[in-house]
């Protein structure tokens, strides 16, 4: 018999930036579920991901620029046959200029690094873990590096702009949750986090330190005590931002005149 209980949930770094942006945000996407509609630069970056993915695990002699632009057509086409949907978004008399612009996403891959020279640890890395301080987990690291010293580096790609310094907050969030999930998963803190911007080729480096890592985990914790808190209470309200004209669930915020659907209850998490 299938199981219809809720998933239980875990924080990552989308579902954590969610809160923090709106709290009724993260209740209608990790609570509700609601469906959204797809954007053009997310399924860009869905398709140069799966791309990249699959080069990283051909032979070294494989891995170069023409090989991975050969493979955006096929991965686009697995892509549509499972959802539909991407070919309202991306329609055929479109599909060239979108397929031109992963291309170019591709080509400030290749320039800022030579995948021949390395073999990557581990790509698409599922992690799924409770922390010692009890707070749940789950994300995907993109790309993670062992050098034969020993040292890890962990990478994310990303395929839209770099961020001013003032508004790296959410990358660097990122970064340091998959560094801190690894060390706890594995005993290694990564000596380097590197988030790679395809399209301005330019880079994000980071360098952790424990106890930098354990203030994160600190912080990590209150905030799903939060998010905990107002699971059990089911009070998750409004925050209203110049973010709000991007939200897809405008018709059902009360800032903006919706009705907010019945609150499902708290589905529990990986902790408990």
């Amino acid at each position: 018999m299938t199981s219809t209980a809720p998933r239980p949930l875990a924080l990552s770094p989308s579902r954590a930036s969610d809160y923090k942006q709106c709290p009724l945000l993260y209740r209608l996407r990790a609570i509700d579920r609601l469906p959204e509609p797809k954007t053009l630069p997310q399924v860009k970056g869905n398709l140069v991901h799966s791309v990249l993915e699959h080069m990283h695990a051909q032979p070294r002699e494989e891995r170069t620029y023409p090989a991975a632009v050969k493979q955006l057509k096929p991965h686009w086409s697995r892509m549509t046959g499972e959802d539909a949907e991407l070919d309202e978004l991306v329609p055929a008399d479109a599909l060239m200029d979108f397929l031109v612009d992963c291309r170019g996403l591709l080509r400030g891959y290749f320039e800022m690094e030579d995948p021949r020279g390395f073999d990557a640890h581990a790509v698409e890395m599922y992690v799924n873990t409770v922390l010692p301080n009890g707070v749940p987990v789950r994300g995907f690291i993109d790309r993670v590096d062992v050098a034969p010293t020993g040292e890890v580096r962990v990478v994310d790609y990303k395929t839209g702009k770099k961020p001013l310094p003032r508004y790296s907050h959410d990358a660097q969030f990122q970064m340091r949750f998959y560094a801190l999930v690894y060390w706890r998963l594995n005993g290694v803190i990564p000596h380097q986090l590197r988030l790679m911007y395809l399209k301005v080729l330019d880079s994000m480096f980071l360098a952790p330190s424990k106890e930098e890592l354990e203030h994160f985990e600190r912080d990590l914790a209150d905030l799903w005590g939060k998010i905990e808190g107002d699971g059990k209470a089911g009070r998750f309200r409004p925050k209203t931002s110049k973010l709000c004209g991007w939200c897809s669930f405008q018709a059902l915020c009360p800032e903006f005149g919706g009705d907010t659907p019945e609150y499902p209850g708290w589905p529990g998490s990986m902790a408990d």
